[in-house]
């Protein structure tokens, strides 16, 4: 056994001596400081014990001490670590492993804080474009108009005019009265400048009546020139034009007439001025008013309309139309279809997109599905449509924003005529491309300068990380395990953090080997940033590159919990009580099996295209073990989780409301499949009461056992008592948490051990019946 080395100085190790939190057996172990540490051993060996329930919640309570008097209010509740010393501690930040989020609203750029660079960048410095015109929609100011008038040469004679509105019901002849009182006496009508009362009494006599369209009041008749007394006259004229027009100001000069506008209008459309909440989907104010915000609505699935595309329309394609009942529209589909030439007989993954749209919309001789549907729709009020509508709605595009989420008019807003849509569905090594190169004016630049850093950096370190094929606006809960892992730690190394340690809980879950020598470079520029890094790791790679090498065994539980051994890699690989040492120099290795099963049936995908996957035709074999691999985004998620799971759930008829992902068909021996069961990285409880004995039922014979004891029998104590879960037995203080959260406002809320129960979830009540000298808690 190779013997730790000893660390004098705090100001180089971190020194921790007697840990016995959970299965630790008061071991001391030294971690050196600005250096790559792996804490590796078998699963269940005390590892996340040492790292994160020792060293990090040291750390995290320490941190909190040297804080307000608010936080430190919470200290005497705070459990200091089962340890006798901990010394040379610095700031801890942990990452653990984090499973993709399931919040819908969740995208690479929200959860990189890229996206909100971008909404301040188009809110500061982002033209508004009219979607008619395409000219760019600009709100004029009194110096605009000034600054216009003076460009004239000297002893121009202009008008300054405003339009005539009639308000507040007011007749013609009222409104030019009022005029009259204001002081003003002429108006332009056809390019000829009248006075009003003369005017007026023409258009008496000639008994017309006249619009007040293309009618203008004259507020001031000036010729140019560059004295201060002349241009505060324009200003003043120009303003009281604003004011009377509400908004409108119009300039005649040299036969020509200018129109100014200090309303944001363009093309008789009103526009938004741009704001940061305008770009935000998050916000009521920006997002779709169609899908909230979600980018997705709930609708009619195709796939569960048509869930198998090999069959034709006279074939049963549409399964809507198989019952008796609702056969007719079927019938009349067909009778109806040979006006149209639609091939009845042809498999629907075979037809052309107007065929599908002639089978969908329909026309105005011939029902279609959205016609069907639409009936269904109003007669919900009966029991059974409303059940055969709920059987084909599942998660659809938003018709409205196709996806970007966005209120239509965000991507009004442009800069150098990218949209914020538009950069958000870019790749990001495009985007960052982009941004490096892009050129914009003085002012724009001035103002944009310390936004553009921010978003190359963090564009930057995504690319680093071999992330530089997604797109911001790619949601997080599609993204595989290691695109994840890699997000979090991009953001991370944006932080620009130094003297700190990084405790990380198995960083390269879900990579690839290629991609680990990515972690690794990763990981070494926290180091050499001043950091230290500790890693709670199996993969060999990383072993390789650490500078230290931490061994925690040698079993797992209550055989494990002791320091086997320390050092560097060539220092532990010959330790013979160490199972990884064994497994690191060949000592011992994990056969590879001599013969593979043989299969004949299997399903199979065409044309996938989901995400990055490039209509792809692939086949799974039943009846074996079959593995999907390829480096970190390529496309294995998507396949699996994206398109095969939800396309073949709703092929056998089992209840899927998630969006299937874009393919053609899916064929082979599906008839053989009757259950598919989707086990990804998520955790199996949805709270966090659940536990592996209340997942699997057993705890439900467990709360039987003690109901029928004769203690709980003479208190009228049910089965219900004895569960965490539901009111009763459990503590009303924490409702059977064990613990309560205290919200830290400035940080990451703190868990604490419930005062009333100490932690044991029950009342005392219930504790205090037994069986076999064990309570519920205990067991």
């Amino acid at each position: 056994m190779v013997t730790p080395r000893i660390a004098i100085d705090a100001s180089t190790h971190v020194i921790i001596k007697g840990a016995r939190v959970h299965n630790l057996k008061n071991i001391d172990v030294n971690i050196p400081k600005n250096q790559l540490v792996v804490i590796t051993g078998l699963s269940g060996s005390g590892k996340s014990s040492l790292a994160f329930d020792t060293l990090y919640a040291e750390g995290q309570r320490r941190y909190i001490e040297s804080l307000s008097a608010y936080a430190r209010q919470f200290l005497g509740k705070m459990n200091k670590p089962d340890v006798d010393i901990i010394q040379g501690i610095a700031p801890c930040i942990a990452i653990e492993q984090k499973v993709n989020t399931s919040n819908p609203r969740s995208t690479v750029g929200t959860s990189t804080e890229i996206y909100d660079y971008l909404k301040l960048l188009f809110a500061r410095i982002g033209k508004t474009y009219s979607p008619i015109s395409g000219k760019e929609v600009k709100k004029n100011s009194v110096t605009d108009v000034v600054n216009f008038i003076l460009t004239f040469p000297d002893d121009t004679s202009l008008l300054i005019l405003c339009p005539l509105l009639l308000d507040n019901g007011r007749t013609l002849e009222e409104e030019c009265n009022i005029w009259l009182q204001k002081g003003f006496t002429r108006i332009v009508l056809d390019n000829k400048i009248l006075r009003i009362e003369e005017w007026l009494s023409e258009t008496k006599s000639n008994k017309r009546k006249n619009s007040t369209k293309n009618i203008f009041i004259v507020i001031d008749r000036v010729r140019t020139n560059q004295d201060e007394d002349t241009v505060a006259r324009l200003s003043d004229s120009v303003q009281i034009a604003f004011l009377e027009g509400n908004g409108d100001c119009y300039l005649e000069a040299e036969n020509r007439m200018e129109h100014f506008c200090n309303r944001f209008e363009l093309d008789n459309i009103s526009f938004e001025n741009p704001s940061v909440n305008l770009f935000s989907f998050n916000n009521p104010y920006g997002a779709c008013k169609t899908c909230e915000g979600h980018g997705n609505v709930i609708g009619i699935d195709e796939d569960l309309v048509v869930p198998d595309k090999k069959r034709s329309v006279f074939d049963d394609a549409i399964a809507p139309w198989r019952g008796i009942n609702l056969g007719k529209w079927k019938k009349d589909f067909i009778s109806a279809s040979a006006k149209h030439k639609f091939p009845i007989h042809r498999p629907y993954a075979e037809l052309d997109v107007q065929q599908k749209s002639l089978l969908w919309k329909g026309t105005k001789d011939i029902a279609g599905l959205d016609n069907f549907f639409d009936f269904l729709q109003k007669q919900t009020y009966q029991v059974q449509y409303r059940v055969i509508l709920s059987r084909y709605r599942g998660k659809t595009a938003c018709p409205d924003c196709r996806g970007s989420r966005l209120r239509k008019d965000a991507n009004y807003v442009k800069i150098n005529q990218l949209s914020i849509t538009d950069m958000v569905l870019m790749p990001i090594e495009n985007l960052l491309q982009w941004f490096t190169d892009v050129v914009l004016s003085e002012h724009d630049q001035q103002i944009a300068q310390r936004l553009l850093l921010e978003i190359i950096n963090r564009l930057t370190y995504l690319s680093n990380v071999g992330l530089n094929y997604l797109t911001l606006n790619r949601l997080s809960n599609t993204l595989s395990g290691g695109e994840s892992q890699r997000i979090n730690l991009a953001t991370s190394l944006g932080s620009s953090l130094v003297g700190s340690i990084y405790v990380l809980d198995e960083p390269s879950i879900g990579l690839h080997p290629r991609d680990t020598r990515r972690l690794i470079g990763i990981l070494e520029s926290l180091k050499e940033a001043g950091n230290t890094v500790i890693v709670v790791e199996h993969e060999e790679e990383i072993m390789r590159a650490a500078d230290h090498i931490i061994d925690i065994g040698p079993l797992a539980g209550s055989h494990g919990g002791e320091l086997v051994c320390a050092g560097t890699f060539n220092e532990i690989i010959n330790n013979e009580e160490s199972l990884t040492a064994q497994y690191l120099s060949n000592k011992r290795s994990i056969p590879t099996p001599k013969q593979r099963r043989p299969w004949s049936s299997y399903l199979e995908i065409q044309g996938a295209r989901e995400n990055n996957l490039k209509n792809i035709n692939v086949k799974f074999p039943l009846h074996t073990l079959t593995v999907v691999s390829g480096v970190s985004g390529s496309g294995k998620t998507s396949l699996i989780k994206k398109i095969l799971v939800p396309a073949l759930q709703k092929q056998i008829g089992a209840i899927s409301r998630e969006e299937t992902g874009k393919f053609d068909l899916l064929t082979g021996d599906i008839s053989t499949i009757e259950k598919v069961e989707m086990v990804d990285q998520n955790p199996i409880g949805r709270s966090s009461r659940s536990n592996p004995v209340s997942y699997i039922k057993a705890w439900d014979d467990i709360r039987d056992l003690f109901a029928k004891l004769p203690a709980s029998k003479a208190l009228g104590l049910k089965p219900g008592y004895f569960s965490f879960n539901v009111e009763g037995g459990r503590c009303d203080i924490c409702e059977g948490e064990g613990e309560v959260k205290i919200s830290m406002q400035f940080m990451a809320d703190i868990y604490l051990p419930c005062e009333s129960c100490g932690g044991k979830r029950f009342k005392q009540q219930i504790l205090d019946i037994t069986y076999k000298e064990k309570n519920v808690a205990n067991i």
